[in-house]
Formats: C-alpha cells, structure tokens, sequence
C-alpha cells in the first residue's frame, strides 16, 4: 500500500478538451471535499470534476455529470491497481466540442490520472499500532524526547498516578521499538494495550 508525499497534477489534451488529473493526500472525507471545493473555485468555468476518494475506510465516486461508469470508475481502477490509499483523485474536464464516446472517455480519464500518478512521489504505507506507556512525572519529559528523536509520534496523553502517553509504533518493528525505548528509560517503562 502507498500513499502520495504531496499533491501532483499533470494536463492531457485529447481531441480538444482539456484533462487536468490531480491527486492528492487527504485524510478525511471533509478534508476532500474541503480540497474538491478549491478546485472547483480554481477553474470554475470548467464543464466536469470527476473525482474518487480512498480513504481510511471511506470512498467516493463521482461522475459529475459525465455518463456513468466513464470517469470515477476507471479513476478508481488506476488507485486500486496502483494500491494507493489516502487519496483524492480529481480530473477538471473542458469540453472541447468533439464527443469522446464511452471509450474515449475511459480512455482520457485514465490516461489523466495516470499522469497525475506520474508527477507524484509514492512512499510505502505502512501499518501503525497504539501502546500506552507509562512513567512517572519526572520521566515524562525523558520519554517525549525519546518518541520524538526516534520518530514516534505521542497521540494522547493521561495524568493519573503516573504519566500515561499513548505512542503510535510500527507495527512490523514495535517490540524492538518499544525495547528501544525501554533502554532510552533504564527500565522505568511500563507497556499497555491502549485500552488498559
């Protein structure tokens, strides 16, 4: 699975009308159709916004007005084949007078994508896990700085009878992560499920 570093765009001319393929990373559905709405205002007087959403078990395709199955569907078929998540994909269409047909349309909306694809930097996705650690107060600046130098990120945090920092990990090295920040701490690392 892969995900896009940054947004890419790239335009195809096919028999007169114009295909703007953008692909960019997105996190949420709101956060898509925030970005969906910036393009329509970039290029507003364009006659079609295809786009497909994939992300964090959320989808989206839409025609907008081209004839079903012709645009969002063999967008989404590039994404998949090319096993990328978290993404919105948006081809701008200007009509250029000559009608593409079925296949035609097919056609460009995959080759615009395709093209888009082409301008992106790709980086593997990898799968993350949650564990809670726990220290005392005075360890808890120790254990922050340990997350951050290794490049662990700390989503949540709990005070009770000692420091609780919810870190997320890797989940293909987290033992040997979590030994390594064991070390970081002589020991004084407690290791709990994010539910306990």
């Amino acid at each position: 699975m892969f995900q896009l570093q940054e947004k890419a765009q790239a335009e195809v001319e096919i028999r007169k009308s114009r295909f703007i393929g953008i692909v960019l990373p997105v996190a949420s559905r709101d956060e898509a159709l925030r970005e969906l709405a910036g393009i329509r205002a970039r290029w507003p007087d364009a006659r079609h916004y295809c786009a497909v959403l994939l992300c964090a078990g959320d989808s989206m395709l839409d025609d907008d007005g081209e004839p079903s199955g012709t645009a969002a569907k063999p967008m989404y078929n590039v994404l998949r084949h090319k096993d990328i998540a978290n993404v919105l994909a948006v081809v701008v269409r200007y009509f250029g007078g000559i009608k593409l047909g079925a296949g035609g349309l097919v056609r460009a909306y995959t080759q615009a994508v395709n093209a888009a694809l082409a301008e992106a930097v790709l980086t593997p996705l990898s799968r993350t896990c949650l564990r809670r650690l726990g220290v005392d107060f005075s360890g808890e600046a120790r254990l922050r700085h340990a997350c951050q130098e290794t490049g662990l990120a700390v989503v949540d945090q709990q005070y009770a009878d000692r420091v609780w920092l919810t870190v997320e990990l890797p989940e293909a090295d987290v033992d040997a992560r979590l030994a390594e920040l064991a070390d970081c701490m002589a020991g004084a690392l407690e290791v709990a499920a994010p539910d306990g």
